[in-house]
């Protein structure tokens, strides 16, 4: 209870285990209450104990011991923290890796099985390499910074402290410039760098291009699911999320705290605001407002956009009623009027 700031209810001697859902949690564990739709499922868990959000905690008639906290997702940040810690970390590095001349390692690094560093790379304190780790020449990446295996950083990388990346992620490929040039699509070269500040977490599979020119920046505290992609010269602010399969054409800015909805994207040279919300499957190809939420492709206002899908199910009697309307309009003089009854042809 004092680990997550919460107010026990029943038994204090109960011992928890781990963690789980409701439907699959067992007799040693604690089961997780957050959201209303999940409350008809805690009579049939059997679960020996309850993690419940202090809306739902009122008339919940459960004899179980539970701990009832604001917000049940960030109470299980420390419970899991606790429960599960992390590997350890084994500082070193494996001989198998290669090492560039002129790379700089800091204090406890550890570089895993056939990782590569190309000359010049520099490693905070406590970085983590994983296997297979492609690092380019000249890369910099700050103290406490995890890479899983398989990830890539190009030649140029600026990495902060406390990043996660995961496998399969690279950073700073070439951003998709061409130039037609009467024979064919010419390639513009790239070369401006790319930056991922502090306290970043990158999904698996993410890709982040370099600058054409400039640089291309992710701002710190983000967040960026799998499947993500960043092109060249984008400009993301500080504490922005974006889910799964996201992505963002070249030169737009997002402002801080922007949330971005699964498969949504961003077009080219766009300016989003603080704060905006994109619903999933939407498409942004205009400026947003600071604090908008916007729906659809093209995006737009949800409260409209709302007001107009709930019309569409109509759609087919309107369009009927519309018809003998039209009927109605063309109907020659004299003729029956919509009422069935005969015209007095004056």
């Amino acid at each position: 209870m004092a680990l997550v700031g919460g107010r026990l209810s029943g038994d204090p001697r109960f011992s928890v285990r781990g963690i789980a859902s409701l439907a699959d949690a067992g007799p040693e564990e604690l089961a997780l209450l957050a959201a209303p739709r999940y409350r008809d499922q805690v009579g049939a868990s059997v679960a020996g104990a309850l993690l419940v959000a202090a809306d739902l905690d009122a008339g919940l008639a459960d004899p179980r011991p539970r701990v009832v906290v604001d917000d049940p997702h960030a109470a299980l940040i420390p419970l899991l923290g606790r429960l599960h810690p992390p590997p350890t970390v084994r500082p070193g590095v494996h001989p198998t890796a290669v090492l560039g001349r002129g790379v700089v390692l800091g204090s406890e690094v550890e570089i895993g099985p056939y990782a590569v560093l190309g000359e010049g790379v520099v490693l905070g304190d406590r970085v983590r390499i994983g296997a297979h780790g492609s690092i380019g020449t000249g890369c910099r990446i700050g103290e406490d910074s995890l890479l899983h295996p398989h990830v890539t950083l190009y030649e140029g990388v600026r990495i902060g402290a406390h990043v996660i990346l995961h496998g399969g992620v690279r950073v700073g490929s070439d951003g998709f410039g061409y130039a037609f040039t009467g024979d064919g699509h010419r390639k513009v070269p790239q070369v401006g760098g790319c930056v991922v500040e502090d306290d970043v977490e990158i999904g698996a599979n993410s890709c982040i291009d370099r600058g054409s020119i400039g640089d291309t920046v992710i701002g710190r505290g983000s967040k960026l699911d799998n499947l993500v992609h960043v092109a060249h010269n984008v400009r993301i602010g500080p504490h922005c999320i974006l889910t799964g399969q996201t992505g963002i054409a070249g030169s737009t800015v997002l402002g801080a705290g922007v949330i971005m909805g699964g498969q949504s994207g961003v077009g080219g040279h766009v300016v989003v605001g603080d704060g905006v919300r994109i619903g999933a499957k939407s498409a942004v190809f205009q400026d947003v407002a600071a604090g908008k939420t916007v729906v659809g492709t093209p995006a737009s206002d949800a409260g409209a956009m709302r007001r107009a899908w709930a019309l569409v199910p109509r759609l087919p009697e309107l369009f009927r009623r519309l018809r003998m309307l039209e009927r109605v309009g063309k109907a020659p003089e004299g003729g029956p009027d919509p009422s069935g009854q005969p015209g007095d042809g004056g």
